[in-house]
């Protein structure tokens, strides 16, 4: 059964063991876990293969499942976000660390026939800024030419 007191967010320093009394009530636990920003399993390499059932099922509640490790830091990098499913998060699709972290201070907005004269030194085609750019599937710094002059 999901105790509401232990579905509570807790911050620091903090164990809880629950003690199961064979596979079947221990997937049952973890079904019933809310979404978590970690999970961790600790196995030993003989361990694996039942392990990867609980790991697949970990991957659904929490944004960064660990092996044998404990989510003490997070490093600013690509590979690494800091969410997971709701409540850990409000927004599952989006992390607070790592390079994806702009993602939440990010609207997109398409400039559709916008006016060369008023776009934003960003956007515009001589790339004055030497952006590097994702035009039509490639990177590039280059200045873009219109293949069709506009009158």
């Amino acid at each position: 059964n999901a105790d509401p007191l232990l579905q509570e967010e807790v911050f620091g320093p903090v164990a809880i063991v629950v003690e199961v009394a064979d596979r079947a009530q221990l997937l049952a636990a973890l079904e019933n876990l809310q979404g978590q920003l970690t999970a961790t399993l600790l196995a030993e390499q003989e361990d694996l293969g039942e392990a990867n059932e609980l790991a697949q099922l970990l991957i659904h509640k929490a944004g960064r499942v660990l092996f044998n490790g404990y989510p003490t830091g997070v490093e600013v990098c690509e590979a690494m976000v800091h969410g997971g499913p709701y409540p850990a998060t409000s927004d599952p699709r989006g992390t607070s660390v790592g390079t994806l972290a702009i993602e939440r201070f990010l609207r997109p907005v398409c400039l559709q026939n916008y006016p060369a004269a008023l776009l934003p030194p960003a956007l515009q085609d001589s790339n004055p800024l030497n952006l590097l750019r994702l035009v039509n599937g490639e990177y590039t710094r280059a200045a873009l030419h219109s293949p069709v002059a506009m009158k």
